[in-house]
C-alpha cells in the first residue's frame, strides 16, 4: 500500500534532534510533507505507521505540542528509494553530522541523475551541520558519482546557521514515545543565498543571508561561546543547568561580558552596526534562561577538548578579540573554567583531566588549544586559572 500524499515534499535527511525537533517543523508548516531518511528501524517504523510526531516547543512561560504531519519515512540503506525521493522533491536537506555528511553523497548523486533526466528543475539542499565549507566536501564526493559532471551544476548545497537549542531527552521520555521531540520555541534558520541554485525555496522562519560567513562567526563565537562558558562556570559553582548557571549572578555577569567581548570584536571585523549585535546576544541571554528547556551543563560542556580547540568558540573568540583590540577577561575566564571541567561519564573531559595531571597547563594550552606559552591569551589563561588551582 503506497503512503505518498498529495503534498509536495521534503527529503530530509536524519529523523534526530534537529531533523524533528527544528527543520521538520519549519518544512510541515510550510505546507510539505516532510519524507524522513534514517536507518534507525524503530523511528522508520513509527514515522511510517503514525504519519506523524509529536514535538514540545519549550518557551520562557509556557510549553506548546505541536503535531508535525504529514511525515513519512524511506530507509537510508535503500538508494534506490532514496534516489526516486529526491528525484520528485522540492528540495532536501541534511541534518546527520559531519561525520555521516559524506555517506549521502551517493544517494543525492542517483536523486540528481534521475531528476535531470526527467527534466526536472535544480535540486537545493540545506545543509544544517553547522561547519563551515562543508559543502565543499558533500560536492567533491558526489561529483565522483555522477556519470555526467553537468548534472552537479544544478545542485545546490546550502550551508545554513542552525541556532534552535534541542536538548537531550531522557531514556524515560524516549520510551514513552520515541518519536516526541523537545526544543526551545526559536525558529529562524540562516542560510547562505550565495548557494541556493535558481529560485531559493520560500519557506517561512528561512532567513537567506549574502553575508554568511559573518553569520557563522556570530553563532560560533557569540552563542556558542556563551553557552559554553555559563557550562564551565557554572558547572564549577555547582548548578546542574544552563538555567541555574546564568541565574548565579557570578555566572550570568561573566556571560554578558564574555559575550560583549565577541560582539565588539564582531563588529570591528565585519563592520557591522553594534545595537543589532548587541540585541542579539541579549536575546540570547533570555534564551539561556529558559527553566522549561531543562537544558544541562553537563551537554553543553560536553567534549571540552574539542570546544578548546585553536578555532572553535573559546579559543577562536578570545584570539578574534585580540586582533581587534579587545580584551578577552571573561572568555580567558570560560577557558580556564573549561580546564577544570570534569562530570563523569564525559571521556574528553576525563582525557582532558589526565594531559593536565601528566603534561601540565603549559602543555595543555599548545598542545590543546595551539597557544604559545609566551603568548598574550596563555597568559590571561593562567592568571584566570590561578584561583580555580591550575
Amino acid at each position: 500500500m503506497s503512503i505518498t500524499s498529495h503534498y509536495p515534499t521534503v527529503v530530509q535527511f536524519g529523523a534526530g534532534s534537529i531533523g524533528r525537533g527544528f527543520v521538520g517543523q519549519l518544512w510541515s508548516e510550510a505546507g510539505y510533507e516532510v519524507v524522513f531518511v534514517d536507518v534507525v528501524p524503530e523511528l522508520l517504523t513509527a514515522l511510517n505507521e503514525r504519519r506523524s510526531y509529536r514535538l514540545r516547543l519549550a518557551g520562557p512561560d509556557r510549553f506548546e505540542t505541536l503535531t508535525i504531519a504529514p511525515v513519512r519515512a524511506v530507509d537510508g540503506r535503500d538508494r534506490e528509494a532514496v534516489a526516486g525521493e529526491l528525484a520528485r522533491a522540492a528540495f532536501a536537506c541534511t541534518a546527520v553530522g559531519v561525520g555521516v555528511l559524506l555517506q549521502v553523497a551517493p544517494a543525492l548523486a542517483a536523486g540528481l541523475a534521475r531528476r535531470c533526466a526527467a527534466g526536472g528543475g535544480p535540486l537545493n539542499v540545506f545543509l544544517c551541520e553547522n561547519q563551515l565549507h562543508c559543502s565543499d566536501l558533500l560536492r567533491g564526493i558526489v561529483a565522483r558519482h555522477l556519470a555526467d559532471p553537468a548534472a552537479g551544476d544544478t545542485l545546490g548545497l546550502v550551508e545554513t546557521v542552525v541556532s534552535r537549542m534541542v536538548p537531550l531527552m531522557s531514556a524515560e521520555e524516549r520510551a514513552r514515545d520515541p518519536l516526541l521531540a523537545v526544543a526551545e520555541d526559536w525558529r529562524m534558520l540562516v542560510a547562505d543565498r550565495s548557494a541556493v541554485v535558481g529560485a531559493p525555496p520560500d519557506v517561512p522562519g528561512v532567513e537567506y543571508v549574502s553575508d554568511y560567513p559573518g553569520h557563522v562567526a556570530r553563532k560560533l563565537f557569540i552563542h556558542n561561546m556563551g553557552h559554553a562558558v555559563a557550562a564551565y562556570l557554572g558547572y564549577l559553582r555547582g548548578h546542574a543547568t544552563i538555567h541555574e548557571a546564568i541565574a548565579d549572578p557570578h555566572v550570568g555577569l561573566a556571560v554578558r561580558e564574555a559575550m560583549a567581548e565577541t560582539c565588539e570584536a564582531l563588529c570591528r571585523q565585519y563592520g557591522w552596526t553594534r545595537e543589532p549585535v548587541r540585541a542579539y546576544a541579549a536575546d540570547l541571554e533570555r534564551r539561556f534562561r529558559n527553566a522549561a528547556l531543562g537544558d544541562t551543563v553537563a551537554r553543553v560542556g560536553r567534549d571540552p577538548l574539542r570546544k578548546l580547540r585553536p578555532n572553535d568558540r573559546l579559543v577562536g573568540a578570545a584570539l578574534l578579540c585580540l586582533d581587534h583590540d579587545v580584551t578577552p577577561l571573561q572568555i580567558a575566564r570560560g577557558i580556564a573554567a573549561a580546564l577544570r571541567f570534569d562530570p563523569p561519564g564525559d571521556p574528553s573531559a576525563g582525557e582532558l583531566q589526565a594531559l593536565l595531571q601528566q603534561e601540565g597547563l603549559d602543555d595543555v594550552l599548545e598542545r590543546v588549544c595551539g597557544l604559545p606559552p609566551a603568548g598574550e591569551l596563555a597568559g590571561m589563561i593562567r592568571s584566570a586559572a590561578e584561583p580555580l588551582g591550575l
